[in-house]
């Protein structure tokens, strides 16, 4: 007997839910991104790609989050949309954003990045990345005009999955690439002598950039690390984060203090006397 599914459009599902696209793939608070929502998103993404040829019948299809506490839970949904979609869904862990793109670019399959990168804990979001990158504007219009279907029997009336959606088994390879990128770019001992404060708080870079920095040659002193998420904006720095690196500057006499956002793709650096460079004048000033 065929089960009967629910029709839905993206569209129509953004408004109700009040998840949408914002400036980099959707995103809404905790408690309106269920796993229906985000089931319905993945699937669309997935759909489309699928009709521009982006995507080969049972290829695979990379996820990985950041620390937030609804990550798991929507890494789950969009894995099961992944495999109902007749792709296998590759867990890449908990690591940063552009770990998560490379290693999808690298074998030319999709990822999905669960993260609101600095905005708080209670809300969430999903970056959808091509095979070749981030998806663009046109590509968001596409995904909205999609319409889908999913089992009506498959969530319950407050939009979680009846059965509580499970993860494959992380594989480190996302993490190991990403690692080995850095190493083997820049010169061995590039920085020997240097005496670096990796303000770590719930980065989800905060392990890769240690293992960088010691890689190349540098004294790493790790500082902050929690457990509870904690809204980095590399953009706009609380005054408590100024506070901080002002205060390790002149305690440990640091050659710079380093950090990252919440998924890892905007960097924060300070000089010698803690004073904070912005993640957006540091990808700059490095691009030059």
């Amino acid at each position: 007997m065929t089960k009967k599914q629910e029709q839905l459009v993206i569209a129509d599902l953004m408004e109700q839910s009040g998840v949408g696209f914002g400036t980099s793939g959707a995103r809404g608070l905790v408690a309106d991104m269920t796993d229906r929502v985000c089931y319905a998103y993945t699937l669309a993404f997935l759909q489309y790609l699928a009709a521009q040829g982006d995507v080969a019948p049972g290829s695979q299809v990379a996820i990985a989050g950041d620390y937030r506490s609804s990550t798991p839970c929507i890494m789950g949904a969009a894995a099961q949309a992944i495999e109902a979609m007749g792709y296998e869904p590759v867990n890449c862990g908990f690591i940063p954003t552009p770990a998560l793109t490379l290693y999808g670019i690298h074998h030319a399959i999709p990822s999905l990045m669960v993260t609101g990168s600095h905005i708080p804990d209670d809300r969430n979001g999903i970056k959808f990345n091509r095979p070749d990158g981030e998806i663009l504007k046109r590509d968001e219009a596409a995904i909205r005009s999609q319409q889908v279907e999913i089992p009506a029997d498959l969530f319950s009336h407050d939009g979680m999955l009846k059965i509580a959606a499970g993860l494959p088994q992380e594989q480190p390879q996302a993490y190991q690439d990403y690692l080995r990128r850095y190493l083997d770019f820049l010169p061995d001992g590039a920085l020997q002598g240097c005496r670096i404060g990796l303000y770590e708080h719930s980065s989800v870079a905060r392990q890769v950039m240690g293992e960088i920095f010691e890689g190349l040659g540098a004294d790493v002193t790790r500082l902050s690390r929690s457990n509870a998420f904690i809204p980095v904006d590399t953009e706009a720095v609380r005054p408590e984060d100024i506070e901080l690196a002002h205060e390790w500057a002149l305690t440990y006499g640091f050659d710079a203090v380093v950090s990252a956002d919440g998924d890892g793709d905007r960097p924060l650096i300070s000089d010698e006397q803690g004073n904070w460079l912005r993640g957006d004048v540091a990808g700059i000033l490095s691009a030059r």
